[in-house]
């Protein structure tokens, strides 16, 4: 196992620093797999997504009646479920509402200078999907982060898809955060061939119009493969941090915050350490060993470490520092310098920002408010958070009088003229004819 160290500057590059920073958005593999998964779902319906479950879900054998969870095996595993469990998803749903309807755009409009209005208004979509991944955990959190905002949003249907045990089973305390957070529909169906269901359905099921929610490096490939059918949120594929400290910073709080990434269990994912701190990198490596020793899912985080998923690099000063971050584009960004509020100005590409010591990434993963799915992989150069916005059609309003069309007429005759499309420029002039 090796936490790697490495020294990194804008005038002095370092080869392996820009290999870790390169990781790839999509895996070949990933895609191939999803690309025959997909065409036989498309092809054949429920009888590829039972076989598929199968296949991939440790070789469970459902029915078609069977995929989705039922009234009463919701009620009675609701009941069994230990009031901290309760208390715990109630108060992260809470606040992720709150968070969440805070943030909705607002309808609105502006006069034209003829006495029209130009404008926007939302509509909820009718029918979405939202995927929990459940492969090596159940994620609870994962339900609140995505269900919650669809039904912020006033979204009437929302299909949620998870992962069963081998025994058909799906942990309670997800059930019911998927039930508190909105949930109308819920399938014990993971993987690929849950993309593949909510997509295109089958004779049970009604295809959704948007699919969100994150998932490993197969779930990532399939939903860029089925976007156009659906739309979808982003690329959300395998964990990552990286975290920006000074000599200030605490190694063990430092190791922590790294390890909560690596033991999500794909192997896949990323944490990187920059500092101007040389002691406090080769303090935060001795204590990543230490930590991770005493960690349940200490396979899990040491195939990380030995798959180079774990890097600390030494910069000349923290603005360098900050630099190399945003090229990193981190899921998760975590400012642990004594300056960090000044700091955040400079972030140009991350999901989420997490500011000094006291607000751990883990924070975010389950109760401070905004959603944890977020860009991986170098995405959040473009892409950004879900939002309930992402759960809503935005409609542009137009509204002109005779003197706002008096005054833009020619403007249309000119573009028509110079793009060669007569009827365009027509639609307006043949509103001033005579006769």
């Amino acid at each position: 196992m090796a936490f790697r160290l490495a020294a990194w500057s804008l005038k002095r590059r370092n080869r392996a620093v820009e290999a870790f920073l390169n990781r790839p958005a999509f895996d070949a593999r990933a895609e191939a797999a999803a690309a025959e998964v997909l065409a036989a779902i498309r092809r054949e319906g429920e009888p590829a997504v039972l076989a598929a479950v199968k296949q991939f879900q440790g070789g469970v054998e459902l029915t078609g009646s069977a995929l989705k969870v039922t009234a009463s095996e919701l009620r009675k595993a609701l009941q069994c479920i230990p009031p901290a469990s309760i208390q715990a998803v109630c108060e992260a749903h809470a606040r992720v509402e709150a968070f969440a309807r805070a943030g909705l755009r607002k309808p609105w409009k502006m006069r034209t200078p003829g006495g029209g209005f130009l404008g926007e208004q939302f509509t909820p979509l009718d029918r979405v999907g939202v995927y929990i991944p459940g492969g090596t955990a159940p994620l609870a959190s994962t339900a609140v982060m995505t269900a919650t905002l669809a039904q912020v949003a006033g979204v009437p249907e929302i299909v949620a898809c998870t992962p069963c045990a081998p025994d058909g089973s799906i942990n309670p305390v997800l059930l019911f955060a998927l039930k508190l957070s909105g949930a109308t529909e819920i399938y014990r169906v993971g993987g690929i061939q849950a993309i593949g269901l909510m997509a295109y359905g089958t004779r049970r099921v009604r295809p959704v119009q948007k699919i969100v929610g994150p998932g490993n490096a197969y779930v990532t490939a399939a939903k860029r493969q089925v976007y156009g059918t659906v739309a979808i949120d982003q690329v959300a594929g395998p964990s990552e941090i990286a975290i920006l400290a000074d000599a200030s910073a605490k190694p063990a709080w430092v190791a922590a915050d790294l390890l909560s990434q690596a033991e999500h269990g794909s192997g896949l994912e990323k944490a990187l350490l920059v500092t101007d701190s040389a002691k406090l990198a080769r303090s935060v490596v001795a204590e990543v060993t230490c930590q991770t020793a005493r960690l349940p899912r200490r396979a899990a985080v040491e195939a990380v470490i030995s798959g180079g998923g774990m890097l600390a690099v030494i910069v000349p000063d923290l603005d360098q520092g900050m630099e190399l971050c945003n090229r990193f584009a981190p899921e998760h960004f975590e400012l642990m310098t004594a300056d960090a509020p000044t700091r955040v100005a400079a972030v140009r590409a991350a999901g989420a920002v997490f500011i000094g010591v006291w607000t751990p990434e883990s924070a975010g993963d389950f109760v401070a408010g905004p959603s944890h799915v977020l860009p991986t992989g170098g995405a959040a150069r473009m892409f950004s958070g879900l939002t309930a916005d992402d759960f809503r059609r935005r409609t542009s309003l137009v509204r002109f009088t005779r003197r706002d069309l008096v005054e833009t007429r020619g403007v249309i005759e000119t573009f028509g003229a110079v793009e060669g499309l007569d009827a365009h420029a027509r639609s307006a002039s043949v509103r001033f004819d005579k006769g």
